[in-house]
């Protein structure tokens, strides 16, 4: 309760780093509802994923396309998986899905990685913390959200392959571990089996009485949406090396200061916050928290780690 009335206070006298204010979002669709199809948008074509590496261009969503970066094994049958890895701050999404090729042959899975690109998605605002309102705090289309394109690209992508399997797993490191654990939050429809976030900057936390994006506050859930969110299997993995608090791309907004000093210590006291909500809520809590040990603040490192965590 003392670190849930530090952060309020915090946020109460602090300035948001990013301006999330204003108006009424729309409503999140119910679990298990169809996901939400862009208005007036004809279906796009299948793309021809040859074996191997490669890209192409997703359009099937009511965002601004995106290049996928994917790998594909050489035999996909109808219970061929599907990985979406989710690349950080510097956009490198074909590195992001190259440190993933090794264990995807391996096991035979799909890999996608979506590029949300510094041109069409420049800001934090923009991307991981999901587009949720526009730079003037309006609400925006749900449709229109970053989290919006997981969906109908897992559709597109099955039927491109003829894989048919209903669930995908979602791994994101660093700003693509603010994307996952806000999509858990979010996106209660979505059809993932396990999500990973890997060593992200900052949380949303799982509280209705903190502003978005610092928590729950003005977002479109409840307390229903919230308990349903903390019983879906989500993976904190950190880095116990991830703990420079001066790194580069770490914000030091006074918000983000009250999680931590520096990652590891802001993905504990996030899983920690999830453990003690849900115990208000009585919620059966699925979230786990992992160690990738020895590892600072690198994907490749996270990867061979998380490559376990996301088939649990």
């Amino acid at each position: 309760m003392r670190a849930r009335q530090a952060i309020a206070r915090t946020l109460g006298l602090a300035t948001l780093a990013l301006t999330v204010a204003g108006g009424v979002f729309l409503p999140a669709a119910p679990a298990g509802a169809a996901p939400a199809a862009a208005k007036g948008s004809k279906a796009p074509a299948s793309p021809d994923l040859k074996s191997g590496t490669g890209s192409f261009l997703f359009t099937g969503w009511a965002g601004k396309p995106l290049r996928v970066h994917y790998y594909r094994p050489d035999k996909v049958t109808e219970t061929t998986r599907i990985l979406f890895v989710i690349h950080g701050a510097g956009r490198n999404a074909d590195g992001y899905r190259d440190a993933w090729v090794p264990y995807a042959t391996e096991g035979q899975y799909i890999v996608l990685t979506p590029e949300y690109s510094m041109a069409d998605f420049p800001t934090s605002l923009t991307y991981n913390v999901g587009h949720i309102v526009d730079e003037t705090g309006h609400p925006r289309p749900r449709e229109q959200w970053s989290f919006a394109s997981i969906e109908p690209m897992f559709d597109l992508v099955r039927k491109a392959t003829g894989t048919k399997v209903p669930q995908y797993a979602i791994y994101g490191h660093s700003a693509g571990g603010q994307f996952v654990h806000r999509f858990v939050e979010l996106w209660p429809d979505a059809r993932y089996s396990r999500a990973v976030a890997a060593n992200a900057g900052w949380y949303t936390m799982p509280d209705l009485a903190i502003k978005y994006p610092y928590g729950l506050k003005d977002a479109p859930t409840d307390a229903a949406g919230l308990k349903a969110t903390l019983e879906r299997p989500l993976t904190i993995l950190l880095g116990t090396a991830d703990t420079d608090p001066n790194h580069h791309q770490l914000s030091r907004t006074p918000e983000a200061m009250t999680q931590g000093a520096h990652r590891l210590a802001r993905g504990e006291f996030f899983h920690a916050y999830g453990r003690k909500v849900a115990h208000e809520l009585g919620a059966k809590f699925a979230w786990k928290l992992d160690y990738a040990l020895g590892i600072a603040h690198s994907n490749t490192g996270m990867s061979q780690y998380a490559q376990k965590l996301v088939w649990e």
